[in-house]
């Protein structure tokens, strides 16, 4: 019993840590989305800086420890978010976890260069490096106490427990008490629907990463006494906390400190009981990494199929269609060079030194296969070059030549990746990176300490073959022969890429769930590609290990192979000859800033590390940047490069500005002969003015002029800015003719990544009109609706809120100024109750209680989370708050999608309440019967462009049919204007929402 409660409390030491890094991580992945694989960087920075501040320089201990976790600490992680984070947040996965992990190798390496600085300074600063025994906040010595015969605690532990519980009652309370708390919270359930309610998400996103890092800074100041000053077993006790993270879905805070409490006994009570250990070498130390391994298996979600890791989007290739000297040319040329510099211009150490950079770049192209083609993040590549490299040189002990066992080697490495990848291929992204990792440290703890297969701490001899004639011993000839090597690993990769299995490889990268409709298995596919790697890998261990003559099982370590992979995708992951290059970049740096800089062998590390964050700006890496950079300066330049669809992009703007200047569209008076709503005024006197946004003589003003269907549109009066009907408005609108539109888009154009959706869109919606935007699937309703709300901006026009250009204002500052969209689906947050959720946006209390007075179902159920509602009650809920506090502007995106009629229509009647308030609506909806049955202007978007706007008078059955099948209906007699909305349409009647809806499986703007 003695020693169950000594490891139950041993355990709740470290789990104590444990949560407090876990709790740190939820909060800033949970924010940002990021998951910080520098997390325990951050704590061994401060427990270095609690070191040396309070032994070396005298400071006390508890004002440092506070100095240091509320300010040192908070200070570092805003400053990354703002320089880092912000910018990870917006691109793939894949450059996510190699950024933190560039973060995870320089952060320490800086703070023990920042210490040897201070020392050739002469400073009083203490040796840092792998340093244990060190004091605490505490007592020095710390004190102890007996509680039980063979149970004692001491001062450190005491500690910890008590801050750690300090620190779990002040999150429970801000996160769940506090304005503050709601609004991160928010920010974890909906980032762009938080900065729709007028919250910024960057800044709630600083805070968290200010705690996350203070939550560190706290877990490392404390655990000095317990684990020194190890970088590595910092970055180990991070990659342990994961487990906690994990078990709280990488959101619940409160789950992940739990679990990682229950971490820390468990390990515990594990390596205490498991007697079967004791005959197993480095079993203890490795119960956390399995722990981790099991954890991430059991408690990952299944959310795809075979466990798709980080799907990017891949770049634009500039050289496609180039020729294949164009294309290669460069590149044979820099290796006939390199073959040629070795027995010219470099001397035997220069050699040496190339040489072990294009061994290396075998290994660094297995990155290429795994991760630029499969999309899967692998940190187990050190483990496969060591495991190759014991076994060759095992082999070749026993008498085997050199190529027989090097190819039994590269075989070992393959099926170690065969047997790594079955069980962690069911996960992804992150789960699939710590996986692999906790595999690498298993293998290097457990595998890699077996007797006969690492032949003790002098490890195994790896002579260099002779082949006839040419020996390899000479390292100018094994230079050469590494780069003939290199070079058939790059053609056969390239080969490999345009190949059939190769689209299948890029097919399952980019879409697992359409590639196994298309007949690709998924599984083998990955498989295929892990193994492959891992053979790869093993091969260049093998021919590194031959460079060195000698392999030990400490040579290449999990933590190598995290700045192997920081080097390579810096680098670039697309391509195998930019890891060539990394592989070199890799060699010949510490060297040249060895000769040229520093003796430090610590700037070298930073460098390398730091090398993550260009890919905040330059994702695909710095070799990939340069065809881009290259590109955009011939677009500068108007060379043929920029002949594209931009030039085409801006000739259409051109057009569009011409045909509102000649048709006299200033947006200030009225001109003759205009009369439709905000959109494009078409002239009549053959000045050549179309289509808004479609250049002259296009085939939309044939049609129209043929048609000659606006003319009843041209006789309806025209108030306030040209552009905007005022037939059949509703008494509130009786705007001023001086008093600008609530909303206004201008020859607004907007895409995504390059393709043009909206070509020069102008509409106008003012104070107590509703203006229903209709048009087919993939018409860029859509995007209209998140350009004129500030979710991204336009390539080119303007937007104007009540009179003021609010082109280049976000979300934010349009939702501060009263412009609310109401998003596609459910503008609510699911994981927060009704009474948060109005909390949000009605901040006073008797206004919230209105709410429930007009809306009494949502009362009885204030406590329950707004997900689990019905689809009706949730738009309800959405759309509530803003009949207390009426917006001035409300975008609504499809408000009926999904609803019963009976809901329908209640929702379109609590638009028409807003806007007899006041405020302008924009509407977009594809029930083409109830958004006329509420319009006062209708508006038809196509292909990204407003064909027609007007009065809904003078909505044509014709022109409706046009807009949504997008076919030209068959003329019919002019009888006048057609029914309105308040005749009962027949069943074959294209305003009957049964004809002109299109399969909701379309694609969406």
């Amino acid at each position: 019993m003695a020693d169950l409660l000594g490891f139950v409390l041993s355990g709740l030491v470290s789990g104590a840590l444990y949560a407090l890094l876990a709790t740190g991580l939820v909060l800033s992945y949970s924010a940002s989305g990021l998951f910080n694989f520098a997390h325990g960087a951050t704590a061994y920075l401060c427990a270095l800086a609690f070191y040396e501040l309070h032994s070396g320089f005298g400071w006390p201990a508890v004002p440092t420890a506070v100095l240091l976790v509320c300010v040192a600490a908070p200070a570092l992680g805003w400053g990354l978010d703002r320089l880092m984070f912000r910018k990870l947040a917006r691109v793939g996965e894949t450059a996510q976890i190699v950024a933190t992990i560039g973060l995870l190798v320089a952060l320490p390496a800086l703070g023990l260069w920042i210490v040897e600085l201070l020392e050739d300074a002469g400073a009083s600063v203490k040796p840092a490096e792998n340093q244990f025994g060190l004091p605490g906040v505490g007592p020095s010595p710390a004190k102890s106490w007996q509680l039980t015969d063979g149970v004692g605690i001491d001062s450190d532990q005491l500690i910890t427990w008590v801050a750690t519980a300090v620190v779990a009652v002040g999150l429970w309370i801000l996160m769940r008490h506090t304005p503050l708390g709601l609004k991160l919270r928010a920010a974890v359930d909906d980032r762009s629907l938080v900065e729709l309610r007028g919250l910024s998400a960057d800044r709630l996103s600083s805070i968290a990463w200010m705690l996350s890092s203070g939550l560190a800074g706290l877990a490392g100041v404390l655990a000095t006494p317990l684990l020194g000053l190890s970088a590595h077993d910092f970055t180990l006790f991070l990659f342990v906390s994961a487990t906690a993270a994990v078990l709280g879905r990488f959101v619940s805070v409160p789950l992940a400190f739990a679990g990682g409490l229950g971490l820390g006994v468990l390990q515990n009570l594990v390596a205490g009981y498991a007697n079967f250990a004791e005959r197993i070498t480095g079993f203890r130390t490795a119960v956390p990494f399995l722990i981790l391994f099991a954890g991430l298996l059991l408690m990952t979600r299944r959310s795809r199929t075979a466990g798709t890791a980080a799907v990017d989007a891949p770049p634009v290739d500039y050289l496609a269609g180039r020729s294949r000297l164009r294309r290669w040319g460069p590149w044979a040329a820099a290796a006939v060079l390199l073959a040629a510099a070795f027995y010219t211009v470099t001397t035997p150490f220069w050699s040496g030194i190339l040489a072990q950079g294009l061994a290396l770049s075998l290994v660094f192209v297995s990155f290429t296969v795994v991760t630029g083609l499969g999309a899967m993040v692998s940190l187990a590549q050190a483990t496969f070059v060591t495991g190759a490299a014991l076994v060759a040189g095992l082999l070749m002990s026993h008498g085997w030549p050199f190529v027989a066992a090097a190819a039994v080697g590269t075989c070992a490495a393959a099926v170690l990746g065969a047997l790594v990848a079955l069980p962690a291929l069911r996960l992804g992204g992150r789960s699939l990176a710590l996986a692999t990792l906790a595999l690498a440290f298993l293998a290097d703890q457990v595998l890699f300490q077996i007797g006969w297969l690492r032949n003790g701490d002098t490890g195994w001899s790896i002579p260099r073959p002779v082949f006839g004639p040419v020996d390899l011993n000479d390292d100018r000839a094994f230079g050469v022969a590494l780069l003939v090597l290199v070079t058939a690993a790059v053609a056969a990769l390239s080969a490999l890429r345009g190949s059939p299995s190769g689209r299948a490889m890029l097919a399952v990268r980019s879409a697992p769930a359409a590639a196994m409709a298309s007949g690709v298995s998924v599984v083998r596919t990955k498989l295929v590609l892990f193994t492959l790697s891992a053979g790869l890998a093993g091969f260049g261990g093998v021919m590194y290990a031959s460079y060195n003559t000698r392999v030990t099982a400490t040579d290449f370590t999990a933590m190598t192979g995290l700045i192997w992979l920081a080097v390579v995708v810096a680098a670039g992951l697309r391509r195998p000859q930019f890891a060539v290059v990394a592989g070199l970049v890799y060699a010949l740096v510490p060297h040249l800033v060895s000769d040229y800089v520093t003796e430090s062998v610590h700037l070298p590390v930073i460098l390398f590390g730091l090398a993550g964050l260009a890919l905040a700006n330059d994702p695909d890496g710095y070799c990939a940047a340069v065809s881009v950079r290259v590109h955009r300066r011939r677009l500068v330049r108007g060379g043929p490069a920029g002949a594209g669809a931009g030039s085409k992009a801006d000739a259409m703007a051109g057009a569009g500005a011409e045909s509102r200047s000649a048709s006299g569209v200033t947006g200030a008076e009225p001109a003759s002969g205009t009369g439709v709503a905000g959109g494009p005024v078409e002239a009549r006197s053959g000045d050549g003015a179309g289509v808004s946004g479609a250049p002259s003589g296009s085939p939309a003003d044939a049609s129209e002029a043929s048609r000659g269907n606006l003319a009843d549109a041209s006789q309806a009066p025209s108030e306030g800015p040209v552009g905007v009907a005022q037939a059949g408005a509703s008494p509130t609108a009786s705007s001023s003719p001086a008093e600008p539109p609530a909303l206004e888009l201008r020859a607004v154009r907007a895409g995504y990544d390059g393709a043009p959706v909206l070509h020069g869109v102008d509409l106008a919606v003012h104070p107590g009109e509703i203006v229903a935007l209709l048009g087919p699937n993939g018409a860029g309703k859509s995007t209209t609706c998140r350009v004129a709300a500030g979710l991204f901006g336009p390539l080119g026009g303007q937007v104007y809120v009540a009179g003021r250009d609010a082109t280049r204002e976000g979300a934010v500052r349009r939702s501060r100024a009263g412009v609310v969209l109401a998003p596609e689906g459910r503008g609510i947050f699911p994981a927060l109750t009704i009474e948060e959720n109005l909390a949000l946006y009605l901040r006073e209390k008797d206004q919230r209680e209105a709410v429930y007075e007009r809306f009494p179902g949502l009362a009885g159920r204030r406590g329950v989370p707004a997900g689990s509602l019905s689809g009706g009650e949730q738009q309800m809920l959405a759309l509530a708050p803003l009949l207390q506090r009426p917006p001035k502007v409300l975008i609504a995106d499809e408000p009926s999608l999904g609803l019963a009629p009976r809901i329908v229509e209640e929702v379109f009647r609590l638009l028409t309440e807003l806007r007899d308030t006041g405020t302008a609506l924009l509407l977009v909806e594809e029930k083409a019967t109830e958004a006329l049955g509420v319009a006062d202007t209708v508006a038809y978007l196509a292909q990204g462009r407003v064909t027609w706007c007007g009065p809904r008078a003078s909505v044509e059955t014709a022109r409706l049919t046009e807009a949504y099948l997008g076919l030209a209906a068959t003329p019919e007699p002019d009888t006048g204007p057609d029914p309105t909305p308040d005749t009962d349409p027949g069943p074959t009647s294209p305003m009957n929402p049964t004809i002109p809806s299109q399969t909701r499986g379309g694609v969406r703007p």
